[in-house]
């Protein structure tokens, strides 16, 4: 077999020269998650006081710790930062001025940036954090598959930053790069990789969002579990359900799947395509689940043009797809990005999943949250409003919502009347907030007088 060392040797760099190779008026792309550079990072950021040197650096759900480009460049003289999909930290640099967003839809994302039609997006370098270099000469992606490969194909230059740290997950599709399609290797200081604390602490409220969920899974259903505290009280009560025979298919492999395989829940066996196979193109987890995803052959890391085509999707029979919203109107437009103008998240895969799911045969697509939230002064508000507030972002636009579910029940909503819409959002709404609700129901004149809420 041949071996590769030669190659990695001669394309060996430090971090600083791989830094002298980002030139003026070039967009470096950062691989996102926990794949975003440390050392290379560091490295260009010293770069602040070039002359003649300004640069966009883009980055994807950005995780600690915060990027020194910026830390280094506060008023954006030098390097503008902006991201595909926000993280608690997008949104802090955010609110400062200091990241903006690209909006996008997930499953779009590689065909974007191996087509050139879309050329004027491509990177001028890309640099991505990888498990060190296998016998055949491969670097794994890790935890952060999504895009990666495509991002690095149309990149002028092609850096690699090893971490040994980095969990080697298995394809798939698309879960890594050769050292032939390389131009340079960083061998980085080995940081931790990001984790999430492991967290059981679930409100009444998502408890009983979760059992009005899972009451509509069957044994065999192909399962998509979004991110937050939702997925982790869902998958406590499948784990404490008969439930069998489930299957994966998700862009997000999260805790709640490791839990459900260790007691046998899952076993994929009676999907239509990637049969025995869970697969997913990300991970935020807590360490026992990456050791868990570590060289495991029953997971599948694939890009995100793969995992989240609504056509793909649709290929396996019973989806049921579970994804968290911000807030909806009494038309049934869906928020799930902002907060007014303020960008909390992004569009990521929740459409492709609302699409894929409900053109699955039997499949269903759930859209919850908790009715209410409380302000930074204790004030209590709905999260369904009569518009949505000025300047939210429709994620899911009214004709493709199906099923919204809250702790007062769930509608399903596909092809109702404005009037049956309205009626069905007030009868999840928080009691406190329901006359308010019709009286604005009335005055928008999506209220008939003989609508009744139970």
């Amino acid at each position: 077999m041949k071996s590769y060392l030669d190659d990695y040797k001669s394309k060996l760099v430090t971090a600083e020269k791989a830094a002298r190779f980002v030139k003026n008026g070039d967009r470096v792309e950062y691989a996102g998650f926990c794949a975003k550079p440390v050392d290379f990072d560091i490295a260009l950021a010293k770069r602040v006081n070039d002359e003649n040197f300004k640069v966009t650096v883009r980055g994807t759900a950005t995780v600690p710790p915060i990027p020194e480009v910026i830390k280094a460049d506060p008023n954006q003289n030098t390097f503008q930062y902006t991201s595909w999909y926000y993280t608690a930290l997008d949104r802090i640099l955010g609110d400062r001025g200091l990241c903006t967003y690209n909006p996008t839809n997930y499953h779009e994302a590689s065909e974007m940036f191996y087509s050139e039609d879309y050329k004027r997006f491509w990177c001028d370098v890309w640099i991505s954090q990888v498990a060190p270099m296998d016998e055949s000469g491969y670097f794994n992606f890790g935890l952060a598959n999504s895009y990666t490969r495509a991002l690095a194909m149309g990149a002028r230059c092609r850096i690699v930053e090893i971490n040994n740290n980095f969990p080697r997950c298995l394809g798939g599709c698309e879960e890594g790069v050769h050292i032939s399609e390389i131009d340079y290797v960083i061998e980085g200081s080995n940081s931790p990789v990001f984790t999430i604390p492991a967290s059981t602490e679930y409100t009444p409220a998502d408890k009983k969002i979760a059992e009005l969920i899972v009451e509509d899974i069957r044994n065999g259903d192909c399962i998509q579990l979004g991110i937050g505290s939702l997925p982790g009280a869902i998958g406590e009560l499948i784990a404490e359900s008969e439930l069998k025979d489930l299957g994966i298919q998700s862009e997000l492999f999260c805790d709640s799947y490791t839990k459900m395989y260790e007691l046998g829940k899952i076993t994929n066996d009676k999907k239509r395509v990637d049969r025995f196979k869970s697969v997913y193109t990300f991970s935020f987890a807590t360490k026992d689940t990456l050791d868990f995803m570590h060289e495991n052959p029953s997971l599948a890391s694939c890009s995100s043009g793969y995992t989240n085509d609504p056509s793909r999707i649709r290929m396996n029979d019973n989806v049921i797809s579970v994804n968290n919203i911000l807030e909806v109107d009494l038309f049934s437009q869906v928020c799930s990005e902002t907060k007014g103008v303020r960008q909390i998240s992004g569009t990521g895969g929740q459409l492709d999943w609302v699409l894929g799911a409900q053109k699955s045969k039997g499949g269903k697509s759930f859209l919850a949250f908790n009715s209410t939230y409380k302000d930074k002064n204790g004030k209590m508000h709905s999260r369904i409003k009569p518009m949505l507030s000025p300047g939210g972002v429709v994620t899911v636009p009214r004709t493709m919502v199906q099923w919204l579910v809250t702790e007062y029940g769930k509608v399903n909503v596909k092809a109702c009347s404005i009037w049956e819409r309205s009626e069905a959002l007030i009868s999840l709404a928080h009691p406190d907030f329901r006359d308010e609700l019709i009286k604005n129901a009335e005055e928008m004149k999506i209220w008939r007088p003989t609508n009744k809420i139970a």
